[in-house]
């Protein structure tokens, strides 16, 4: 009877840590992307653009949802970030 009982509890278990991955490798590439764009544009002088700053707090916020295994928010944030590094590199 306890078998039962355990083995759903195990399976809904292990579902729910397999669904925190789905994001994982797509946040970490998108962050690392960001990164290195971001240094480029401070190299090219765009450090002080309203679009850079916007970029450089989304990608903090990233960087934290992904220390807390919010994958999905972070490869949003992150992707939100390299389109205003884009913006601050055109001058935006």
């Amino acid at each position: 009877m306890k078998a039962w009982i355990c083995l759903p509890l195990l399976a809904l278990v292990l579902t729910g840590c397999a669904g925190k991955t789905a994001y994982r490798d797509t946040c970490g590439t998108q962050l690392d992307a960001a990164w290195h764009e971001l240094d480029l544009a401070k190299a090219e002088g765009f450090a002080g653009t309203v679009s850079y700053s916007k970029a450089l707090s989304l990608l903090t916020g990233a960087k934290t949802q992904q220390q807390f295994e919010a994958f999905e928010g972070c490869s949003e944030k992150a992707e939100k970030a390299r389109f205003y590094i884009r913006e601050s590199r055109a001058g935006r």
